[in-house]
């Protein structure tokens, strides 16, 4: 009871977090519910283990007391088989042990690993444009390989040295009672070295885990392309090895400072047991002198007490190992606790078969600067201490020139709009860099969710539709194309797993790729480098927009970003642009005349807001915001209007 007490107060020291409650534990624990048949397999077999280790000691002692003095050749034989075939039966015991905690631990690992992923699929864009890739992959490696490590190990471990423990105890009682309350007597060191360091060990395994999250940030962002690229091009090397080093210094020095502590830890207690052996062995010689018990007994007894005192030790720092288990459970579950903030009714309906008619009743949105969806230990060092979220409304998808009198700068991105595309029309949007185009269009497929207002699709509401058929209906082209490390045939088949060739050929042939990729030694099965860097900005977004074909999408968003093309794939592009949008309701960020000349509606954007919606021929008269742009951006002809 003293000690379990102990271990009470440990766990809830009051300046520790997480606080080891019982939902926290019961909820740890869930995870483990799925592989209790193999729990109960593993419990039986570490009782069994247990049991066989008691007797090699009752063994010596009838070697020393009985089959020696007497010289029984045939029981002295025989026991010393015994003490060969204990041990054997032991391991094998063992070794059926230790693959099913295996079996486990790796299954604890994958189920963790899964719903964190889940969870994260189901976040929104605002997330990510929010949190570190590296501190994710840090909560999907390192904190969930730590958590594993609790169910696994740390329970495993706790059990094992629970039942040693009062298994050794009672035969303890049993042999000499008297020994057996010395040997305890020194129980209360245990606890006091327990809650001496457990807290200082578990803070420095938080600061090892957020220093890790810290680095592997730093790595993701500095060794994918576009960080690689960046640094190259702006000579920074140097300047990034010396950042990497500082945050690898901190990881080194932290576990260099754990070890050191854990050290210290282990050799407190390998003292205390020192005590207590030293008692035991000093007033048994005494009894064994006066005759009060055998001298097997007490060879005995020193062997058992070698096995309490083991499980103490295991079960006096399961404390601290557990506690750091959990602060892993804490991270692994921030993330799967993380409010969904564009959420799906559950009784949402599915969009099939749609018309296409898009309505924008009175909307306004914002972009929150607030943390609650976001991870609470993420922290920002180095040159980002002091950074915060100001809103400007520039998009990072939106380039060219900034043509306005006054600054986009403002708290909200879209106020007050209203407009109807009818099914099968072209909208073009036009206005300055940062008057909330490219965010209007994100409102479209949910990537946020609207603040006031609605967006309805025939009719209905966005957020009355489930999100898989509403991703359906909406193919979107965005200006930055985003290819995986993969073949062009993988890349094209995300928009349609089953489909085949002559299915990825004729979206292809509509896009205006098909030659280019047939010209390629591996032609499909080309690879496409990291975010397809090894092919050009407008073989990227031909690809991209044979994708959306291949979706075969009621409604069509996209970017119209042509104006870094050279003519020749501007031009294929632009063609292509026209075969997608033919019957399709389309939302375009129109950069080209041509566009804009072809499209049914023209919505002008200035500051969040539409000031003039109408045909080219109306806005040119009305003189205003429009016709500003046009005739400053339409100087050489046809070139594109930079107006994003």
């Amino acid at each position: 009871m003293g000690f379990h007490g102990a271990w009470h107060g440990i766990i809830h020291s009051t300046d520790e977090k997480p606080k080891i409650t019982w939902p926290l534990l019961k909820r740890v624990l869930g995870f483990a519910y799925p592989y209790r048949g193999l729990i109960v397999i593993m419990l039986f077999l570490i009782l069994m283990n247990t049991m066989l280790t008691l007797l090699t000691p009752l063994i010596l002692r009838d070697l020393i007391d009985n089959s020696i003095p007497s010289g029984n050749i045939n029981r002295l034989i025989a026991l010393a088989l015994a003490l060969l075939f204990v041990p054997i039966i032991a391991g094998g015991f063992s070794i059926s042990q230790r693959r099913i905690n295996a079996r486990i631990g790796e299954g604890v690992i994958y189920d963790l690993r899964l719903a964190l992923y889940a969870r994260l699929q189901r976040m929104s864009l605002r997330f990510f444009t929010n949190t570190k890739v590296g501190e994710l992959m840090s909560r999907l490696n390192n904190d969930v390989i730590g958590a594993q490590n609790a169910i696994s190990s740390t329970i495993v471990g706790i059990i094992t040295q629970i039942i040693q423990a009062i298994a050794v105890l009672a035969v303890m009682l049993t042999l000499e009672w008297r020994l057996t309350v010395i040997s305890v007597v020194i129980l209360p060191l245990f606890i006091f070295a327990a809650r001496s360091l457990g807290t200082r060990l578990r803070d420095m395994a938080r600061k090892q885990m957020e220093a890790n999250a810290r680095m592997n940030a730093m790595m993701n962002e500095t060794l994918n392309i576009g960080g690689a690229l960046l640094v190259k091009l702006f000579g920074r090397r140097q300047l990034e090895i010396e950042r990497f080093s500082q945050r690898a210094a901190q990881v080194r020095d932290l576990g260099v400072d754990r070890a050191f502590a854990g050290s210290i830890f282990i050799a407190i207690i390998g003292l205390i047991s020192a005590v207590g052996t030293a008692l035991v062995y000093g007033l048994g010689g005494y009894f064994v002198i006066k005759g009060a018990f055998t001298i097997g007994t007490i060879v005995a007894f020193g062997a058992y007490l070698s096995s309490l005192y083991s499980a103490l030790q295991g079960l006096s720092n399961a404390p601290v190992e557990f506690a750091t288990s959990m602060v892993s459970f804490e991270r692994v579950f921030e993330v799967i606790d993380l409010p969904l903030d564009i959420p799906e009714k559950t009784n949402a309906i599915a969009l099939k078969d749609i018309r296409g008619e898009i309505v924008f009743d009175n909307v306004s949105f914002r972009y929150e600067t607030g943390d609650e969806i976001l991870l609470s230990d993420v922290h920002r060092y180095g040159s980002m201490d002091s950074v915060t979220a100001v809103l400007s409304g520039a998009q990072p998808d939106e380039e060219g020139e900034e043509i306005t009198l006054r600054s986009q700068a403002r708290n909200v991105a879209l106020e007050e709009i209203s407009f109807r595309a009818e099914p099968g029309k072209l909208i073009a949007l036009v206005g300055p860099s940062g008057a909330g185009k490219t965010t209007l269009t994100y409102l479209i497929p949910r990537l946020y969710d609207v603040n006031s207002g609605s967006i309805r699709i025939d009719g209905i509401d966005l957020r009355d539709l489930t999100l898989e058929s509403l991703s359906a209906q909406i193919g979107m082209v965005t200006q930055e194309t985003y290819l995986f490390h993969d073949t062009i045939r993988t890349n094209l088949q995300y928009a349609k797993l089953d489909a085949t060739q002559e299915e990825l050929e004729e979206a292809c042939r509509i896009a205006n790729i098909h030659n280019f990729i047939q010209g390629l030694p591996d032609q499909y099965d080309t690879i496409v480098g990291e975010r397809g860097y090894r092919l050009s900005g407008g073989e990227k977004q031909r690809i991209a927009l044979a994708r959306v074909i291949l979706k075969n999408p009621r409604i069509l968003v996209l970017d119209e970003a042509t104006s870094s093309l050279d003519s020749e794939s501007e031009a294929l592009i632009q063609s292509a642009l026209n075969n997608v949008m033919a019957q399709r309701t389309s939302i375009v960020i129109a950069h080209r005349l041509s566009t804009i000349l072809a499209a049914d509606l023209i919505l002008v954007m200035d500051r969040g807001k539409i000031v003039e919606s109408g045909n080219h021929a109306e806005l040119l008269a009305q003189g205003g915001l429009y016709a500003h742009l046009y005739e400053t951006q339409f100087r050489k002809g046809n070139s594109p209007l930079r107006a994003s």
